[in-house]
């Protein structure tokens, strides 16, 4: 019998793409004892009950079935007066709407029917992780924009009017920011939009964060004259509503893209989870209150966090979004794989190397406060026992 060779079974393209740098200190963390694990992005709180109990009831009648291929109408319908409501942009439920597996299958969907060979991606770093990777899954090239600490990570026209080629496609604008906690206002939007309205550069908006800002109400680019046409919009339940496992976002777009998109997502997925799509239609509509209170849960971490990072001289960047902190360990002399690892195996504290965001991550690294404020408290116990050590070292 022959041996098959996976090597040249496997396409070149996948081998080449490099696995989660999120993922990896998680898995190496769950085989570990007495870790605390503050590596990944999924809230802490229970999904709300009015949640649960309209999936309870989907349940109990036993009509669990395959829905619409762009959602439950209901749901759709829900969706479409909510981003009315929050940024007074209207969109149609029947043609302009569809129901996702999470907000990743919605940025994939969207790269996939913008995408041919060779099209240019500017993808703003740091950021989500995939956004690089599926570009280049759907043969387009991903074009890296970095922004700077300086600007408080927002993204300027400066930043990346010199990377536009006739090639570029498409700006993925990743605000609030995973993993900076950085957001944009109407004011760092306006000269951005002015720009590409004189162009056939199309905007994807990752919005999975816009519920989980502190001080300030989030502004989508959608709102800006001239851009709902050129924007693609994506949002969703995992982070807002703590439904990380229902696995269920949602993208928006003028009719010509939905149109062509959902035939991607009519093929790879047929539909979004029934149960779950049930159960969102009662969080857009009753758990707004719920949403607060873990907003005021989350901000109340953010400071504590922000304050002790600073106290042991790990300059911390305040974020205004999302629920995460970027501190700085430049001042250490490591890497940020080595800082991460060494944290890791030493003081069993998980955390995300800034480098797993793209090279302007390099020299910080990602801690998330989705979780509790003695989980922190400990956490920040043990790293400032390893920065003692780490000071020693050096002495």
């Amino acid at each position: 019998m022959i041996v098959i060779d996976y090597d040249k079974v496997l396409s070149d393209k996948i081998k080449n793409i490099k696995p989660s740098g999120i993922r990896k200190f998680f898995d190496i963390a769950g085989t570990m004892e007495d870790v605390i694990s503050l590596g990944v992005g999924e809230p802490d709180f229970n999904t709300p009950w009015a949640i649960r109990k309209a999936a309870i009831k989907v349940l109990e009648r036993k009509h669990i079935i395959y829905g619409p291929n762009k959602g439950l109408g209901s749901l759709r319908s829900v969706i479409s007066d909510t981003i009315n409501k929050k940024h007074g942009v209207k969109y149609d439920p029947d043609k302009e709407i569809i129901v996702t597996v999470g907000g990743s299958e919605a940025i994939d969907l969207t790269l996939r029917g913008l995408l041919d060979p060779g099209d240019e991606v500017l993808v703003v770093e740091p950021c989500f992780v995939c956004y690089a990777p599926l570009v280049e899954l759907a043969g387009g090239v991903p074009v890296s924009v970095r922004t700077r600490i300086e600007n408080n990570f927002k993204l300027t026209l400066e930043d990346f009017r010199d990377k536009i080629t006739e090639r570029t496609k498409l700006l993925i604008l990743p605000f609030p920011n995973n993993p900076t906690g950085a957001v944009m206002t109407k004011e760092d939007l306006e000269p951005i939009a002015d720009f590409l309205r004189d162009t056939d550069i199309m905007v994807l908006t990752d919005e999975i964060y816009s519920e989980l800002t502190y001080g300030r109400k989030h502004f989508s680019i959608i709102e800006l004259e001239g851009m709902r046409e050129r924007t693609v919009y994506v949002n969703g339940f995992s982070k807002a509503y703590a439904m990380t496992g229902w696995r269920l976002g949602y993208v928006t777009a003028p009719e010509p893209v939905i149109s062509q998109i959902a035939k991607i997502h009519q093929y790879g997925i047929m539909c979004s989870p029934f149960i779950s799509q049930n159960a969102a239609v009662e969080a857009l509509t009753s758990c707004d209150e719920e949403v607060a209170k873990m907003v005021a849960e989350y901000n109340t971490r953010r400071r504590y966090l922000v304050g002790e990072f600073n106290r042991l001289g790990l300059t911390c960047f305040n974020p205004e979004g999302a629920f995460y902190v970027f501190p700085c360990i430049k001042s250490t002399g490591l890497t940020s794989e080595e800082f991460c690892e060494r944290l890791l195996f030493e003081e069993r504290v998980a955390a995300v190397p800034g480098s797993a965001f793209g090279e302007s991550g390099e020299g910080y690294m990602r801690i998330s406060y989705a979780y509790s404020l003695k989980h922190l408290m400990e956490a920040i116990h043990r790293i400032e026992k390893f920065l003692k050590k780490l000071e020693a070292e050096k002495s």
